[in-house]
């Protein structure tokens, strides 16, 4: 009960912010209306008295102040109430796309004797909240009486990695803090505080300077009031959470981690090559659950993890576990990479195309390397007259020449190639030539019929000789590439059968 009465006094603090701002903004027009029924009635300044005047020009003061005051509250008014918070893209899921996951989270609720979630989404992120179901709200809006439950987001990753029982489990702390938005004072002061931030980060020009003044003031006002607010909330919710599965909830948190790990390594390794394509694999959630597999058995993690493989999946408690998982997908690619590229990319069409796990070695890792070879050739063909050949390459690397090399890769992959995502740093011109040189090895590799392209769930395209990921290429590349030494690739693509003079196929 003391984190619930500490929730609803920093509510409290946060809502007499709003009433002062409403207060301050009526006191003028108040202090003009009575100067001016002083005047009718006679008994403040009445006209032939001698202190007339001076009560005349006072009245006209206030009425000037007054008007400004309420011409700026109706301007910070209106840019509040047209300011919307923002949210998250989530994929919306249906009750009758989900009954027993909905089932799952209402039982849920109903233990902890909390409301249930509105409604449930997913997000392909590796994160859980709650969102506000009517995020539109003025910061001079009168509270509601009754608050809508919020919707539950969940992050698709622990739907598809996490078993049933460890999703409910997770989850319990989440559901729990629905018994605050349930509150009308907290959800007044929340949605209060939304707008404030909604309307902060509008574009100030002209007279909503003043508004972003006011804004700034109001924020500042509440800030220290809004932090312990939710601080209070979250330890409340956590509390009443430990009633429910608490024991079962200190392994579903190792399972955040792990789904965490896994899911970046499939995103920046595994997707990331694709959506350079414009193609989207239309299974990335299921994809996480093949890339932590690969990772449990790599690090010897298997022992605890293959026993739970064995319980339900999370994801069975959706009707069509396939078609929710494209939609979200789809969502990441629109999320972590943007616009699909257009046909600046050799290959590219315009607009997404989906992309099925079987297809990827042909689709991504085949074509992407030679999309990179492309590039590689370009700039050995603008750096000099000679044929752009394998061989050609290689004597440019032993004569010293990969610097020049890498700042004309670079230049021209700032032409044509869109800014890397915030999935990936900003590569330097050497690390960008030892990709692409190693994708011009590949392509001749897999011209000379030596090898195939494959997926592997967590480093994404890889070549394939005999079935079996050669470690050794990569260290050969590095070498002709750092220290210009191209007698170990040359000797590994001999043995390969490539003939170095020979062009690559782009």
């Amino acid at each position: 009960m003391a984190a619930v009465d500490a929730a609803r006094a920093r509510a409290q603090a946060v809502l007499r912010v709003r009433g002062l701002a409403l207060a301050a903004a009526a006191l003028p027009a108040a202090v003009a209306v009575v100067l001016l029924a002083g005047r009718v009635t006679g008994r403040l300044g009445a006209p032939g008295s001698a202190d007339s005047a001076g009560w005349d020009a006072a009245r006209w003061a206030v009425c000037a102040v007054a008007a400004l005051t309420l011409l700026a509250a109706y301007l910070v008014a209106r840019a509040h109430a047209r300011a919307v918070p923002p949210r998250t893209p989530a994929v919306p899921v249906e009750p009758a796309a989900a009954p027993e996951l909905y089932r799952l989270i209402n039982e849920l609720a109903e233990r902890l004797e909390v409301p249930a979630p509105s409604g449930i989404a997913l997000t392909p992120d590796c994160d859980s909240w709650l969102e506000d179901a009517h995020p539109r709200l003025g910061v001079f809006a009168r509270r509601q009486a009754e608050p809508s439950a919020p919707v539950l987001v969940i992050g698709s990753p622990f739907l598809w990695w996490m078993r049933a029982g460890e999703l409910r489990a997770l989850l319990a702390p989440v559901v729990a803090g629905t018994a605050a938005a349930a509150d009308p004072e907290i959800a007044a002061a929340r949605r209060f505080v939304r707008s404030l931030d909604a309307a902060l980060g509008e574009p100030r020009r002209g007279p909503a300077v003043l508004v972003g003044r006011a804004t700034r003031a109001l924020l500042a006002a509440c800030r220290e009031h809004s932090a312990e607010l939710e601080r209070a909330v979250a330890g409340r919710a956590s509390d009443k959470a430990k009633a429910v599965d608490y024991g079962l909830r200190i392994a579903a948190q190792e399972q955040v981690g792990l789904a965490y790990a896994g899911w970046d390594r499939l995103l920046t390794r595994v997707a990331l090559p694709a959506w350079r394509l414009g193609r989207h694999p239309a299974h990335l959630n299921a994809g996480v659950v093949a890339a932590l597999t690969e990772l449990s058995r790599r690090d010897r993690l298997a022992d605890g993890y293959a026993s739970r493989l064995g319980d339900r999946p999370a994801c069975d408690l959706l009707e069509e576990p396939g078609e929710t998982d494209a939609a979200v997908s789809l969502l990441a690619a629109e999320l972590f990479f943007g616009d699909p590229p257009t046909g600046r990319t050799p290959g590219a069409a315009d607009g997404w195309r989906e992309l099925d796990w079987d297809d990827y070695p042909e689709q991504v890792a085949d074509r992407g390397w030679r999309v990179q070879a492309a590039a590689l050739q370009t700039a050995l063909a603008g750096s000099g007259p000679a044929v752009p050949t394998l061989n050609r390459l290689l004597a440019r690397l032993a004569e010293g020449d990969g610097e020049p090399l890498a700042a004309a890769l670079t230049s021209h992959l700032a032409r044509t190639s869109r800014p890397a995502p915030p999935l990936q740093p900003a590569r330097s011109g050497h690390d960008l030539l030892v990709e692409h040189v190693s994708a011009t090895v590949c392509c001749a590799v897999l011209d000379a019929g030596a090898a195939t392209p494959g997926l592997d769930w967590l480093d994404g395209p890889v070549l394939l000789v005999d079935g079996v990921r050669r470690a050794d290429l990569a260290a050969a590349v590095a070498q002709a590439v750092e220290q210009g030494k191209d007698a170990p690739l040359r000797a590994w693509l001999e043995a390969a059968g490539v003939r170095l003079e020979r062009p690559v196929r782009l």
